[in-house]
């Protein structure tokens, strides 16, 4: 699976005006709960909340990779966001939290999610590009940057 694959527009937002982990996980349901309206905003922040009681899934230097899985849906999403100011997110490095690449699947597709989330920190793990991607002014120039590079 790619990113390029589940990432839409209307799920890619910068400059996001949130001061903290809850609330952050909160708004990544709320999208969500727009591609998968069958299931409860609640169902998928608690999937989003379990997954981060097992240990935090900010990753260092500024990102986290929020994710679950989901019962009764059939594909998998990403949301991408960039918050305004960093947050606290007891990431490992103990470094606030800025981007955000949540990863939402099927319960059944283990394989797909780990393989997902492997490609992701990849190509946040270039430097250059995550310093673009913090300096982008539109939800549409973050969405194109993402997509070229994915």
């Amino acid at each position: 699976m790619y990113l390029k694959s589940i990432l839409s527009l209307d799920c890619t937002e910068c400059a996001v005006q949130l001061t903290s982990k809850k609330r952050i996980l909160q708004y990544i349901s709320e999208l969500a709960h727009k591609k998968f309206p069958q299931l409860p905003e609640q169902d998928i922040v608690e999937s989003l909340l379990a997954r981060e009681k097992l240990g935090s899934t900010g990753i260092g230097h500024g990102i986290a990779l929020p994710h679950g899985r989901l019962q009764g849906v059939s594909k998998s999403i990403a949301v991408f966001l960039i918050t305004n100011k960093p947050i606290k997110y007891d990431a490992i490095d103990n470094k606030p939290v800025d981007i955000f690449c949540s990863v939402l699947i099927p319960e059944q597709n283990s394989q797909d999610h780990l393989s997902t989330l492997s490609e992701i920190a990849n190509l946040l793990s270039n430097k250059a590009l995550v310093k673009q991607m913090r300096h982008t002014t539109s939800n549409e120039s973050l969405f194109e940057l993402i997509m070229a590079n994915a």
